[in-house]
């Protein structure tokens, strides 16, 4: 029997969540309000410790609402880490403001603490001060939070968490999400958990909460009638969905180690190859090892990251470059940014490999043993 594709992330579904979907749906409560979603919410806000979540639609939603609620109006900047995907950028972008791309650091490739205080320090000499910062837990690694925090109290500026890739992540042992105004989760089939789509906002600030939820719901007054006194949007994450997640929720803690013990054994079967090296482990927190990432020094290695990508794929098996950065994407060619030789490093080089919480170790040999061939080619 030939061997099946390999995901980069697949969802990992089981009975669990399939007994909450159907008892949900048996329920009749379908539409975005009911007994699970309230669950749902209150169950995300207890493990990351603040006083609020919504459930949304997507990650993207809960990133255009936390911008909403930091006051970002058309004409405004935005600091974002250009090392991400696009929906952090895209966000700014709906309210007509402008991103201003940040470079990373090497040592844990989050957003650099240094080049952020100097851009909101430059900015606010000038009186132009962005009007919130956009910090990203990369692969499931928060960012350093202790200076950006200080940084954006000094300077007055919002500071958003967009933790869509690091839930059951921690900084300083205080969890991702927690941090800011508001942290932003996804739930897109490829997270950590799914509910095969959606996302939610979290926060302490009541107001911000209250205001998520007013305009999720197409920003409806509390009257018998429909009455709008300003624009809303159809954001809400339906009961079903939420269903699943509280399934997905009750196995997180299962799910972080099977992906932790994924990403132990790339590197101890990878790890003796000249030229790559993997993503650095920051000892400021606890990863949730969404994804295990590697760079690849070519010459070292012999062979290109891409050629390791095209053996991979003659196997079936998905793996894919890192994050191409936003400031070398041509959408935002006219945005502005600080640095960027690092970020751009880290795409030039970096791979992702599967590292789906479901993966078997008969899986893992298939991709290590196409890497190590690739190897073995080169000497040969």
């Amino acid at each position: 029997m030939p061997d099946t594709r390999i995901y980069l992330s697949p969802p990992d579904v089981g009975d669990l969540e399939r007994k909450l979907l159907l008892e949900a749906f048996d329920s009749n409560w379908v539409a975005p309000v009911g007994p699970d979603l309230d669950a749902f919410e209150a169950q995300v806000a207890e493990l990351i410790g603040v006083r609020h979540a919504v459930a949304l639609s997507s990650g993207t939603a809960a990133l255009h609402l936390a911008l909403v609620a930091a006051g970002v109006r058309h004409g405004d900047t935005v600091l974002v880490p250009s090392f991400t995907f696009a929906a952090t950028a895209n966000a700014v972008m709906y309210l007509g403001a402008r991103p201003v791309f940040i470079d990373s650091t090497a040592d844990s490739w989050n957003v650099d603490p240094a080049l952020v205080v100097e851009e909101l320090r430059r900015r606010c000499a000038k009186g132009k001060p962005p009007r919130a910062v956009i910090a990203v837990d990369m692969y499931g690694q928060c960012a350093d939070y202790g200076p950006l925090l200080d940084a954006c109290d000094r300077y007055g500026v919002a500071l958003i968490e967009d933790a869509a890739e690091a839930l059951g992540a921690s900084y300083r042992q205080k969890p991702a999400g927690s941090f800011g105004l508001a942290g932003i989760l996804s739930f897109n089939g490829n997270k950590i958990i799914t509910t095969g789509g959606g996302g939610m906002l979290v926060t302490d600030d009541d107001r911000t909460a209250a205001r998520t939820r007013h305009l999720a719901t197409q920003a409806r007054e509390p009257l018998p009638y429909y009455e709008h006194r300003a624009v809303g949007y159809n954001y809400r994450l339906s009961n079903l969905l939420a269903a699943v997640g509280r399934g997905q929720l009750q196995r997180l803690g299962s799910m972080i180690a099977a992906r932790r013990e994924t990403g132990r054994y790339y590197r101890a079967a990878l790890g003796d190859l000249p030229g790559l090296s993997f993503m650095p482990i920051a000892g400021y927190g606890e990863s949730n090892w969404w994804l295990t990432c590697l760079l690849v020094d070519a010459e070292r290695f012999g062979a290109s990251r891409d050629r390791i990508l095209e053996r991979l794929a003659t196997h079936d098996i998905e793996a894919r470059p890192t994050w191409k950065p936003m400031h070398l994407q041509p959408v935002f060619s006219d945005c502005v940014r600080r640095g960027g030789d690092v970020s751009a490093g880290l795409f030039r080089r970096g791979l992702c490999l599967p590292s789906g919480s479901a993966l078997s170790d008969h899986d893992r040999e298939r991709v290590v043993d196409v890497v190590r061939a690739v190897a073995a080619e080169q000497k040969g």
